[in-house]
This record gives C-alpha cells, structure tokens and sequence, in this order.
C-alpha cells in the first residue's frame, strides 16, 4: 500500500472517531475530495487538541508551528497527517493563510476566557471555525471558492456559535465563557447564575438570541449553494443540517447545557440525509 493511503487512512480514522457529523456528510463527497476533507480535519484536530488536553499547550503549540513552518518551506514531514496535507496542497489551490489564522484562533483559547459583545465571538469564531471553511473552499468548489469566501465565513462562525450553545457547561468546567457579558445583561442573566448552572427564562432568552444570530448565518451561508458543484452541494448541505439540528436538540432536553452533552440522534441524522 502506497505510504499516501495509509495516510488518508489515519487522517480518516481521527475525523471518524471525533466528529461522526462532519464524517457522515462528507463521506458523500468523491473520493479525492473526501481524503483531502480528512486531511484538512487532521490538521484542526491536532491544534485543537493541543490547546484543549496538552499539558503545556503554549509551547506545545509554538512546536507545531515550527513544523508547520517547515511544511510551508516545502520539507519533507513523514507524519501521516503532514503527509497527506501535502498531496491536498499538491493538488488543490490551497492558501496557508486560514491554516495560519486557525492557529492564531487557537492560541486566543489561551489568553482570553470571556467576550463581552458579540463580535469579539464572531471574532473569535471566524479564526476558529471559519478558517476550517475556508481551508474546504478550495476542495469543495475548486472553480468558485473566492466568490463564495463571505457565505463560507457565515457558515463557519453559524457552526461555532452551535458549538458554544452545545458545550456551554463543558466551557464553563474550562474556565471559559462564550456566551457575550452584554447579552447576558440584556436579559437579566448574571455570571453567578451561570456558574450556579441556572436555566431559568433569563437564561433560555440568552440562548435563543445567541441561536437566532447563528440562524441567520446559517441562511447566509446557504444561500451560494448553487455555486457548489453537484457532487459537493448534498455533503456540504448535509453538514450544515446536521450540525444546525444540535439547536434543535437542545430545545427537546429543555436546555439541559450543564452536565450532559446534547447531540443529534443516529436515527434524526437519517431522517435529515434522507430529506437531501
């Protein structure tokens, strides 16, 4: 077996076992598309993982840049995840700029854990999020990925706002609170509230606004779907609803954000690919 399957292959073993929504959508794609969609995963989960369960994740961190620096200079990595990026920037018009962005994004994890308004969330969910979009654009719409760049941004920052209102309570056991001070104060919602794991109608109107700004992206970031090619617009249309379908089931546990984690069952999965 050529030393690039097995690559691919571990690339899709980590998207597989982490993220059996975006695995299950992009599975649709064809072949080449879908190997370079694992390797894209592979890179984010890396850094993602660094930030989230190393045990000195800031030097940990400026480590992979170095190695990612040496990928960008054209040094030959033999980790599989390096290997398999570099048949993706082989053959795609990659740009490293969201690559670098993403671990800009990461590092914010590191020094900052609150937002007062809701741009600095957007902010931050654009380098976190967006960026991962912006990676797939030349993979999924090799032909339109600049014109579709501020819809594929929309869709990114629509996803990580689903992810802060899914992992409120998990944040919090971080030390991390995504949801804006300035929302919360609107609705009458305090800090200590949400330390005290408080769902009340405060925290239930917090909640809703916060989905109501990531529904509107999610429209935005739908609405170029046609300037997909085919064989990407049902992978790309089954990620979104299957990931917009987290709000939904957040809904049917009451809001239950603290102590369980909400997601979207195998059969509701089924349901939304079947109606494609």
């Amino acid at each position: 077996m050529k030393s690039i399957e097995k690559a691919y292959q571990q690339c899709e073993k980590i998207i597989a076992h982490h993220s059996k929504t975006f695995y299950k959508a992009f599975s649709l794609l064809p072949k080449k598309q879908r190997n370079a969609v694992w390797a894209v995963y592979a890179f984010c989960r890396r850094v993602d993982d660094i930030v989230d369960e190393g045990n000195a994740p800031l030097q940990e961190l400026q480590a992979f840049e170095q190695e990612f620096s040496l990928f960008k200079q054209g040094k030959l990595l033999h980790d599989d995840m390096w290997v398999a990026l570099q048949d993706v920037f082989d053959h795609f018009d990659m740009d490293v700029q969201p690559f670098d962005e993403m671990i800009v994004g990461q590092k914010m994890d590191l020094i900052k854990t609150s937002y007062e308004t809701v741009e600095e969330v957007k902010h931050y969910s654009y380098h976190v999020a967006s960026t991962v979009g912006l990676m797939l654009l030349p993979i999924l719409a090799p032909k339109n990925h600049r014109l579709l760049r501020e819809d594929g941004i929309a869709l990114g920052i629509a996803m990580q706002i689903t992810n802060i209102l899914r992992d409120i309570g998990e944040d919090l056991e971080r030390s991390r609170i995504y949801i804006p001070s300035e929302v919360m104060s609107r609705f009458g919602y305090t800090e200590e509230m949400l330390r005290n794991h408080e769902v009340n109608t405060a925290f239930i109107s917090v909640w809703e606004f916060m989905a109501a700004e990531a529904e509107l992206l999610y429209e935005q970031g739908l609405s170029s779907l046609h300037l997909y090619p085919m064989s990407s617009r049902i992978p790309l249309k089954g990620a979104t609803f299957l990931y917009r379908a987290i709000l939904k089931a957040v809904r049917e546990q009451q809001y239950q954000v603290f102590g369980q984690k909400n997601f979207v069952t195998k059969e509701e999965k089924q349901k939304i690919l079947a109606l494609l």
